[in-house]
């Protein structure tokens, strides 16, 4: 059920593949105000602190900052790290507040992009990591790096 984005990335949450396991995506949409949607588009928006909780049915992300847009309206700038409403099916929310309820698992943003002119954000169902995963996590990409240094080398001693 988990799609990619098409669109132009905007903002990644590089701490969520640490900290925890992946094991389904869905995409949303927000429901943003004023010239919320202009700082998005220049970058201006942070999903690092960020996590998504269900309410009465409904999804909503916590901390995501999205910076005032300098020429913007002055005297009525949104508070920027307000809650905000995310877009999905009832279904999928269902789905996604069932799957959550479980022992470790949260609901997690990954990245925001802009998709036919509007903003999603990629949300996930995450499992936390234990510190030795996290290790592991750490050692096989170690790892990985080390065999791409050595076949770089060999490629360049067999020119």
């Amino acid at each position: 059920m988990g799609k990619k984005s098409d669109g132009k990335q905007l903002a990644q949450n590089k701490k969520a593949s640490h900290d925890y396991f992946i094991e389904e995506t869905f995409e949303t949409g927000m429901v943003l105000l004023g010239t919320e949607i202009k700082s998005i588009r220049n970058g201006r928006a942070n999903i690092g602190d960020a996590f998504a909780t269900i309410r009465n049915g409904e999804l909503f992300i916590h901390n995501m900052h999205i910076s005032p847009f300098e020429q913007g309206n002055m005297h009525n700038p949104s508070d920027p790290t307000r809650a905000r409403k995310l877009l999905m099916h009832k279904a999928q929310i269902h789905k996604l507040l069932g799957l959550s309820k479980q022992e470790g698992y949260a609901i997690v943003p990954l990245k925001i992009y802009i998709r036919n002119g509007f903003a999603k954000l990629l949300i996930g169902l995450g499992k936390g990591k234990k510190q030795y995963d996290k290790r592991d996590t750490a050692a096989k990409r170690d790892a990985q790096r080390d065999i791409q240094r050595v076949l770089r080398e060999k490629q360049k001693v067999a020119r």
